[in-house]
């Protein structure tokens, strides 16, 4: 079974529509209605739908970390820097994360790009 990826509302949109022309399972906030919505909500909502959430957002990152030290259970974030890592960089890696890894690979982490 591949990852997929639900992806925050500040990824830049040619990430997902790179992703989507090498046929990774992509949803976007937009595309779930969940615009402005808190982030320990749209972690949630990516656990529920077994998603793993890619960002760019600092302050997501620190709610995952926190359920980490709580021992709260998410299905992962994958991050990175929205200035250091390139769009091109992204859809690399997320497209290798997705077809190499398995879900339950990304349970409970945080993993950053670049690889």
């Amino acid at each position: 079974m591949s990852v997929a990826l639900y992806m925050d509302e500040h990824v830049h949109r040619a990430i997902t529509a790179g992703l989507r022309l090498r046929g990774v399972d992509v949803l976007t906030v937009q595309d779930d209605n969940r615009r402005n919505t808190p982030d320990d909500v749209l972690l949630d909502r990516a656990t529920e739908l077994g998603r793993v959430i890619f960002t760019q957002d600092e302050d997501l990152l620190a709610e995952a970390k926190r359920r980490q030290v709580e021992y709260i259970l998410f299905s992962g974030v994958i991050y990175a820097h929205q200035l250091r890592t390139t769009i091109g960089v992204c859809v690399r890696d997320l497209e290798l994360i997705a077809q190499a890894a398995e879900p339950a690979d990304l349970a409970n982490r945080v993993e950053y790009l670049p690889l």
